[in-house]
């Protein structure tokens, strides 16, 4: 039986399609209303399980997630939907509590707001990750780039390891991209965030913490001693083999 969570990231068109799964009624009734008045299909539910099963049986381009959920919570949630497909994730957290935050990224969530905030916040986090999901904003060659083991099609959105697919979601695939373009450069957490993730300059760098952990553990050997995502420690990262 095929689980995989069926998406239209990447090849939105018309209004984005937005599931918002969210407990609080008062919360989600007023996101609803107000994402809907800002050019966003939303559909929203109030436990994981609801949407789960939402996911399964209609397209979605993106998932805005609370955390705290009665039954199923946010994180397994998270874990669920990343582990069947590579649906855009935006969490919600109601605190800026470094344990809950670090913990969704672990479990595959490509970005995170804190709650209460703005409607205008939150679409701009959904159209970023949109655009992430989509083609790369600079112009790619044709061919396939060869680092070690690692091709990188920049043309084909695609990545192997060894001559075998990688699957990766659409921010571990920018921030390779990134990183891959200026091999040997150190690039910054700050300098990440602006050019993968779109944040401004008060963003916050456990995403890209967290989204190079999530990158390492499939494409290195050893995520312990990564070969290819190297981190310079007190700078930033770069992309080897050097």
């Amino acid at each position: 039986m095929d689980e995989r969570i069926p998406s239209g990231a990447g090849i939105v068109v018309g209004m984005p399609r937005v599931l918002l799964i969210e407990d609080d009624e008062a919360v989600r009734n007023g996101l609803s209303m107000a994402l809907g008045g800002r050019g966003l299909t939303v559909e929203a539910v109030a436990t994981g399980e609801e949407g789960l099963a939402r996911l399964a049986s209609r397209t979605t381009d993106v998932v805005v997630l609370d955390l705290m959920l009665p039954g199923l919570d946010g994180f397994e949630v998270c874990r669920r939907i990343r582990a069947a497909g590579d649906l855009p994730i935006i969490m919600l957290t109601a605190r800026n509590d470094d344990i809950d935050v670090v913990a969704g990224l672990a479990a595959g969530a490509d970005d995170y707001v804190v709650k209460p905030a703005r409607a205008q916040v939150i679409e701009a986090r959904i159209r970023a990750v949109l655009r992430r999901s989509g083609q790369p904003s600079r112009p790619v060659g044709p061919g396939i780039e060869q680092h070690g083991d690692l091709g990188i099609d920049r043309a084909g959105l695609s990545v192997t390891k060894g001559g075998e697919p990688v699957g990766l979601a659409p921010t571990e695939l920018r921030l390779l991209l990134e990183l891959s373009q200026v091999t040997g450069r150190v690039l910054s957490r700050q300098y990440l965030l602006e050019s993968v993730w779109e944040h401004g300059y008060f963003g916050d760098s456990r995403v890209v913490d967290a989204c190079v952990q999530r990158l390492r553990a499939k494409i290195e050997d050893d995520s312990s001693a990564p070969v290819y995502v190297q981190t310079v420690r007190g700078f930033g990262y770069r992309f080897g083999p050097l």
